[in-house]
Order: structure tokens, then sequence, then C-alpha cells
């Protein structure tokens, strides 16, 4: 499959933001939608996006203020995020679909497969903890986090964004980002237990956010849970070792979304 490139899409009005959708893949295919980590963008993906089944239809979001997605006046939260996606999904008259989420988009598409009556068919997690104690460290390392560190870390991906978006303002961003990790109460949290749809959780097994603990914490709620460790590898298990994640992602995908696919229909417009 062709990546994403952020020329192809559109965008959409959403609660006084502009939120940045492309379409990829099969466009009768099965809806797939790929929702990025904190900082990032749907070209993220693109490390898996080519090895991804012919048989699904790909839907990139950018979050509000990411990639060529606008920041709007709404706080960013989970919440925010959950909502967007769903205003999106709505508009393009999609009622039901699958999603791999990685980080942020993780937490997030666990809200949605959390939300009652549920729409998604499969769901694949990425370095997604469902909530964080008050007294958790990885509050502290998300805190710390400034715009000048991020620019520090990875100043290309900072000079993606400011060339992509169309109104950049990351001395803004980052710290709405940061207010977003931060508000714990904004995470999933207990009504991952609601969740009825197949669940894959990738964890890269040096991840420092999302430890074991975390991991094995959510699995214990959801009740189908699979989790798939990655050895020798961190935080962004996709782009560090993108033959590995996708050789137990895709199996995964066409199991369950082959199950059911002759009982669901999908609606969709074109991009």
């Amino acid at each position: 499959m062709t990546g994403f490139t952020h020329t192809l899409g559109q965008s959409l009005p959403i609660n006084a933001a502009d939120i940045y959708v492309e379409i990829a893949g099969n466009p009768t295919g099965e809806p797939l939608v790929l929702l990025h980590g904190g900082l990032g963008n749907m070209m993220d993906f693109n490390a898996i996006v080519e090895h991804l089944p012919e048989q699904f239809q790909l839907i990139g979001i950018d979050f509000r203020g990411h990639g060529k997605s606008t920041l709007g006046n709404a706080p960013l939260t989970y919440r925010q995020y959950q909502a967007d996606v769903e205003a999106v999904l709505d508009q393009l008259e999609i009622t039901h679909y699958s999603v791999i989420g990685f980080s942020d988009g993780g937490i997030t598409a666990l809200r949605l497969a959390a939300a009652q009556p549920s729409r998604i068919r499969a769901l694949v997690t990425i370095g997604a903890h469902h909530q964080l104690d008050s007294d958790d460290p990885v509050l502290d390392i998300y805190a710390a986090m400034t715009a000048n560190k991020w620019r520090t870390l990875f100043p290309d991906n900072v000079a993606q964004y400011e060339a992509t978006n169309p109104e950049p303002d990351f001395e803004r961003l980052v710290p709405a980002v940061v207010a977003l990790w931060t508000e714990t109460t904004a995470y999933p949290g207990e009504a991952v237990r609601h969740i009825s749809a197949p669940t894959l959780m990738v964890r890269g097994d040096q991840d420092h956010l999302c430890t074991r603990a975390h991991t094995l914490s959510l699995g214990e709620l959801v009740p189908q849970a699979d989790l798939f460790n990655l050895p020798g590898t961190g935080h962004d298990a996709l782009n560090e070792a993108p033959a590995l994640s996708i050789a137990g992602i895709t199996p995964f995908l066409l199991q369950h979304c082959t199950e059911s696919s002759s009982t669901q229909a999908f609606s969709t417009s074109p991009a």
C-alpha cells in the first residue's frame, strides 16, 4: 500500500478546529483507523502501511494541533481526541471500523472501544496504558517535557510539524500536550472493562513509558486482550521494528476482521 503523504486528504471542521484526515489503501476495503502518538502525526505509520493487507481502507487522522490539524481553542484531552475521531468518522459515514493506536492514539482507541455501544471490531494498541496513578513516575517524565527539550530530542519531527501545520505554534502545542498527559482523570481507567472488541496489546519490552505492569494491568481488565511483547524495542516499537510488529498485527487483524466481515456493513464517502 501507499503511505500517507499529507497531500491527498481533507480537513474537516470540528469544534473550532480543522481536523485533517487522509485515506489510503483499498478505497472500498474494510475501514482501519490509524491514530498516532503525542507530538507525532499519521505519517508515523508509514513504516508499516505498505505491509498491511490490501483488504483494508486506511484512515489516518491527525489529532488537533498535530500534523495538518489546527489546534483550535478546546483544551487537549483524551475525551476531546475521542470526540474528534468520532466526529470525523461520522462525517465520513463510517459506522464500524478497526483501530491501530500508538501511545496517545492507543489511549484514545481504548476510550473509543469502551464507549457504548461500541463501533470497533478489532483493536490494536501500541505502548498505551489505560490509567496512571497520581504517584506514577511516568507523570514526572511527562511534566518535565518542554518545547525546547522536544526540539533537542526530535529536531526532524519539529521541522516536519512546522512545515506541515497550517497554524504552527510549537511553544503553545507542547504545554497543551503535557496537560493532556498529566490529566489522570481523562484516561479511560476502569471503563476498559466494557471493551468487547478483540484487543491486541503491543509493547516494546524496553518501553519506559508503558511498563510491563501497565500493560498487564490493562490485560486483566479487557476480556479479550492478548499481549504481543517485542524484545529489544522501546516505546516506538512500530518504527524500531516494523517487520516484527507487522508479523503480529496482521494475523490478528485478518482473523478478527474476516470473522465478522460477512455480518458487518460499511459505508464511506470519498476523501
